[in-house]
């Protein structure tokens, strides 16, 4: 993985630290196809599948046969959380080639009701999330995982009234990083250990607000 792909809307001090350590950030940017708010954020078009730097991406404009428009449930066809080992969404509404792949790759299904499950959901590792969600969550610890639970909001997103913290994250290598100051949530300490309990790092940025930009993909 040397291209990640990220909001045109994301601070420039993120763009400028991802290609210092040697990563290209792609800006991502449409007009008309979602909601005006997340026009910009990758996890609306794509979905990478897995946390591996060689997992697929899955991308609105190479899937045949699959439509966008603003509004829920017509945008949120490529918003899965997908680990590699595990692919979470509500499958009603998850884009047909997207789900053939998870399936071509042997993923297990977790079915759940909330169709932003990508903006709802931090990846951690093949078997772990974090998200404020308490229906998704107790799908996925059904299913094997290790959820940890955290409280809703503190996550900025213009034109709504609070973004998600998965919105806010990405995993690259072995870090999981955050867009803004986490240590601003107040389950902080927790998250922090939750990542780094699995071996992994965690990077934030104390100088901007903790900001949904639909993933850092």
């Amino acid at each position: 993985m040397n291209k990640v792909f990220i909001s045109a809307g994301a601070d420039h001090r993120l763009v400028d630290y991802l290609k210092n350590i040697g990563l290209q950030a792609e800006p991502i940017h449409t007009e008309g196809l979602v909601s005006g708010p997340v026009s910009d954020h990758p996890d609306m078009f794509m979905c990478r599948m897995g946390i591996s730097p060689e997992a697929p991406l899955v991308t609105f404009g190479t899937t045949i046969g699959s439509i966008l428009s603003p509004g829920y449930p017509d945008e949120v066809a490529f918003n899965a959380a997908c680990t590699g080992k595990y692919f979470i969404h509500n499958l009603k509404y998850t884009a047909p080639q997207l789900l053939d792949t998870a399936r071509s790759m042997g993923m297990i299904e977790v079915n759940v009701r909330q169709g932003y499950a990508k903006c709802s959901t931090v990846i951690v590792d093949e078997d772990s999330i974090i998200t404020y969600d308490r229906g998704l969550g107790q799908k996925c610890i059904e299913a094997g995982m290790n959820v940890l639970f955290i409280t809703p909001g503190y996550v900025l997103l213009e034109g709504y009234e609070s973004g998600f913290l998965g919105g806010a994250s990405g995993r690259i290598y072995d870090t999981v990083y955050f867009n803004g100051d986490l240590s601003g949530h107040p389950d902080f300490r927790a998250i922090k250990e939750f990542i780094e309990d699995r071996g992994l790092r965690v990077k934030w940025f104390t100088e901007w607000p903790l900001t949904d930009i639909g993933t850092i993909l």
